[in-house]
């Protein structure tokens, strides 16, 4: 008796393939059972799958006396190659192991359109040939495009003659990608002797093992681009120490290092111990010393690593505050263009700036309260080379004397009761690369002076508490309203800071030596203030700018814009008059001004357009007819004073 392997296709009844044995006496029946469809009869031993798949390739008149492969124009294969690169290198490897239990048979892969992508073993099926049903009548892959299953075909079901002769049995399975979709078939071609019901499950496994080998390749590509594009640097060693992975940050930060086969803590002489005995941590400053570069600081989490080792994620302390500079907005925003003012004094000392921007040496601005030191100070910063970088500000002044210090130096973490968890950077680190503004330098304690000179001497700042200094590139810009050299005769200020400091000297006029600049810088605030109050900015009578311009103004420039904003806002007309003066300058003598102030002729001009355009409640041809101008020439000037004259018109309400 013949002995039967049974296989069951999805879908279809028990169906027996024979053993060898059996094998021609089966090919005869499939013979049979061609000769009945050719004729038009019902095939006497046929699957079902398998009479549909004949009787479309008869529909797509395919011969089956004449077997050649045909394959797309080169060019098109090419590309069909290059875009299924991955899918071929995946399943070179488990085409070859599967070949090692069909040592005569043969292996395709084709993609998802039936095009042959690699093949192994015999040479059977050329690279480039189009294996589709509709091209190559009912073969194994076909089958397998077409219902997306694990299928077999034997030799005498093919529809082409040539492949009936090979007497070779086939199984294909179908190639899935992480999404389920078809991107390809497998198909094993082997002899009768040694193709069995266990063929069908190798292959079937082989083609799961290839998409299970790209779902795995593709996920660990993206892995490796979000650790790519990260942040911050992520270094994983294993726990021996040596470096398994460096990500594009942490090559970023040690830039010239080759880690080969060095110790992570011989690479990097991390500061106070090792890193494969430091506890687990998150957000701790280090230090780092590597060999052949600079002292890096950095903010570290370390964590475990699945085979022991340690994940190590570090970020540069001067990358966190150059972010830190950019949510505070610690940035300059004047520049020496917004100094307003034609007296000589004034543009000497602007000239001078200009000048000391183009360095690095410090700069002392001098100058009473509310003539623009600060606003020198950001010029010079902008007109510098360190523009892109922080313009840190900090009036000594204000703060508390035991708080200047860790303001200005910072402190480490448990530095003293009540400090910040992994310690805080100061302003000197803050402004690394930039400029820091001391303003009122005078009003330093001492301890704080010894510090500073440090700084300055060394371009180093140790913070409060910790071991190793931090290296810093800060310009300094320092600003004092009262007379230092006499603090340095009382013993209030180091006299060795205060030469440290005064490199270049930079004294800023008070409002009361420029007052011909007065008028302008009234016009100035005046328009600024109308603008956010969304009013029509007033005209100042002669008679009381004649009163600004005999003040002394002890406040100096902060002053005059406060007082101007008083009366700014008090102010019901379109004129400000001496009588809108505060008290105390309206009793200031006409004769205290400089030079006996003229009227303007363009303010009489303003304010005799302004009253009758009021009068004539904003109708412009009215007031055009009275004035003896035209119509347009008096747009133009109510433009240019940026004068909405619909503001003059009554409401109908």
């Amino acid at each position: 008796m013949n002995q039967q392997l049974l296989l069951r296709d999805e879908s279809e009844s028990i169906f027996s393939l024979p053993d060898r044995e059996a094998a021609d006496s089966w090919d005869a029946l499939l013979w049979r059972s061609w000769e009945s469809f050719t004729q038009g009869e019902p095939p006497p031993a046929l699957r079902e799958t398998i009479l549909h798949s004949w009787q479309r390739s008869q529909q797509y008149a395919i011969d089956p006396d004449r077997f050649i492969y045909t394959a797309p124009p080169a060019s098109k294969l090419t590309a069909i190659l290059e875009n299924n690169a991955e899918l071929i290198l995946v399943a070179r490897s488990i085409m070859e192991n599967l070949l090692a239990y069909n040592p005569d048979g043969h292996i395709n892969l084709t993609d998802a359109q039936g095009v042959t992508l690699h093949f192994c073993g015999a040479d059977l099926t050329p690279i480039g040939s189009i294996l589709r049903e509709e091209v190559l009548g009912t073969n194994c892959t076909a089958r397998c495009l077409i219902e997306q299953r694990l299928v077999y075909v034997l030799s005498g079901e093919n529809w082409k003659f040539d492949l009936r002769k090979r007497r070779r049995q086939c199984a294909a399975a179908s190639v899935r990608n992480e999404n389920g979709q078809l991107i390809g078939v497998l198909t094993l071609t082997a002899t009768p002797d040694n193709f069995n019901v266990h063929t069908l499950g190798t292959v079937q496994a082989a083609a799961e093992a290839v998409g299970q080998q790209l779902m795995l390749r593709r996920l660990l590509a993206e892995q490796q681009s979000i650790l790519e594009t990260l942040n911050e640097g992520v270094i994983v060693c294993d726990k021996q120490g040596r470096i398994n992975t460096l990500n594009r940050y942490a090559r970023q930060i040690f830039s010239g290092l080759n880690p080969g086969n060095i110790p992570i803590d011989e690479l990097l002489q991390p500061q106070g111990g090792s890193l494969l005995t430091m506890p687990f941590c998150n957000d701790i400053e280090l230090q780092f010393r590597p060999a052949g570069l600079a002292p890096l600081s950095c903010l570290i989490s370390l964590m475990p690593a699945p085979d022991g080792g340690r994940v190590l994620s570090l970020r540069e302390n001067q990358r966190i505050r150059a972010i830190t500079r950019r949510v505070m907005g610690v940035n300059a925003s004047y520049t020496f263009d917004m100094i307003r003012g034609r007296s000589s004094r004034l543009q000497q000392a602007i000239h001078k700036a200009r000048v000391s921007s183009r360095t690095d040496s410090t700069v002392l601005l001098s100058g009473e309260s509310g003539t623009g030191k600060e606003l020198f100070a950001q010029a010079i910063h902008n007109a510098s080379p360190r523009q892109q970088e922080a313009f840190i500000a900090l009036n000594c002044g204000a703060l508390p004397r035991d708080l200047v210090q860790s303001e200005l130096f910072g402190y480490a973490d448990g530095a003293f009761t009540g400090s910040r968890r992994g310690g805080s950077a100061g302003k000197f680190e803050l402004a690394d690369g930039g400029t820091l503004f001391l303003d009122e330098i005078g009003e330093m304690p001492l301890e704080a002076q010894t510090s500073l000179l440090r700084v300055l001497q060394e371009s180093e700042v140790l913070r409060i508490g910790a071991a190793q200094p931090v290296k810093v590139n800060v310009r300094i810009i320092v600003a004092t309203h009262c007379n230092l050299l006499d603090a340095v005769e009382k013993n209030a200020f180091r006299r060795d800071l205060y030469y440290r400091l005064n490199v270049i000297s930079l004294e800023i006029p008070p409002l009361r030596d420029r007052r011909e600049d007065i008028p302008e810088l009234v016009n100035i605030f005046i328009q600024a203030l109308c603008t956010r109050l969304k009013r029509i900015p007033p005209v100042v009578a002669p008679d009381a700018m004649t009163c600004l311009q005999a003040w002394d103004w002890p406040g100096n420039v902060r002053e005059l814009e406060n007082v101007i904003e008083r009366v700014v806002n008090l102010s019901e007309g379109l004129e400000i008059t001496r009588a809108d003066l505060p008290e105390s300058l309206q009793q200031v003598s006409a004769s205290d001004a400089p030079g006996g102030i003229q009227p303007s002729l363009q303010n009489l001009e303003r304010m005799h357009i302004l009253q009758v355009v009021s009068e004539q409640q904003g109708n412009l041809r009215q007031s055009a007819q009275l004035l003896g101008i035209s119509r347009t020439a008096l747009y133009n000037k109510l433009n240019a004073w940026k004068i909405d004259y619909r503001a003059f018109r009554k409401n109908d309400a």
